[in-house]
């Protein structure tokens, strides 16, 4: 087999998924109009899951995260085959990046560097303690956030208000035993407003979305009725995402830049997302362009 350019990573439910509806299709999509993009630019370019076992990864010079939309559930094999497949590939975002990325602790290190990020009080693995004592601890029982440190698809993201807390403790004591946790103030902006990504490309900004949550839901994703719009962002809301891109401490061809307001109208960064972010090439083709020739830009570097 002649060695490709570039594989966009997916995983083994989008490859040729037997079922199709808009949450899939949106996928292929936005994978078909990076590949085309790439394909446009002289590249050969396949597609495949990360978790492929037949397939040798030194068998492309570069793999793209794109839709491993399934990494948190297989954690500790994904870390493997990373740390496998960039041996003899290099991995865009880089590996180091994706490693930093992976845990929401990230937002300490922007935090350090000068960016406003949303409030955070993180809990270590096993320890001794109780949902009602954490959220007190910064005073945040009134409207909090409970997820996992490492997570994705608002996965174990429970909205706190003082009548349910006693409800979760059950769940947040068993979570407690096998990972880190993560208590936020709840930002009432994401349910009047909705939230705001903004894409960087090549650490420069490239477009917008208003990612919106269903009545009577708070999470914004796609799979929990989420709708998404464009978004014509204001220039401090620019400024916030190209600066938290800048902070990395690896330069990342691309990412998407998640901010909300809190209550006095401050703008911070909920999530940096540098690993397999949805892109919304769909809502901007010309995106996947952009994108296409910052990895040509930086493969002749």
């Amino acid at each position: 087999m002649d060695p490709f350019d570039l594989i966009i990573l997916t995983d083994n439910r989008y490859v040729n998924p037997s079922v199709r509806n808009d949450y899939i299709d949106n996928i292929l999509t936005e994978d078909s109009l990076a590949a085309k993009a790439l394909d446009a630019r002289g590249l050969k370019v396949g597609r495949k899951s990360w978790a492929d076992p037949a397939f040798d990864w030194a068998n492309t010079r570069y793999a793209l995260f794109r839709t491993t939309w399934d990494y948190h559930e297989k954690f500790d094999e994904f870390i493997r085959w990373m740390g496998r497949a960039s041996r003899s590939t290099k991995l865009i975002n880089p590996f180091k990046l994706t490693q930093w990325n992976l845990d929401k602790h990230y937002l300490l290190d922007l935090e350090r560097k000068g960016i406003p990020v949303v409030p955070t009080n993180f809990i270590k693995p096993l320890t001794k303690t109780t949902l009602q004592v954490e959220v007190d601890r910064r005073g945040w029982a009134d409207n909090a956030v409970l997820k996992p440190s490492i997570s994705a698809s608002a996965r174990h993201t429970y909205r706190l208000k003082p009548h349910n807390i006693p409800n979760h403790e059950a769940i947040f004591q068993r979570l407690i035993r096998m990972e880190s946790l993560m208590i936020q103030p709840f930002m009432e902006s994401v349910i009047r407003k909705g939230e705001v990504s903004l894409i960087v490309i090549n650490g420069k900004y490239s477009h917008a979305i208003l990612k919106k949550a269903k009545f009577g839901d708070f999470r914004v994703q796609d799979e929990f009725g989420g709708s998404t719009e464009m978004y014509e962002p204001s220039l401090d809301e620019i400024s916030l995402a190209e600066k938290a891109v800048a902070a990395c401490p690896y330069f990342p061809i691309y990412a998407r830049v998640d901010v909300v307001r809190n209550e006095t109208y401050d703008l911070l960064v909920s999530e940096l997302e540098l690993i397999e972010p949805e892109l919304f090439f769909r809502n901007k083709p010309e995106a996947a362009d952009l994108l296409a020739d910052a990895i040509v830009e930086h493969m002749s570097s």
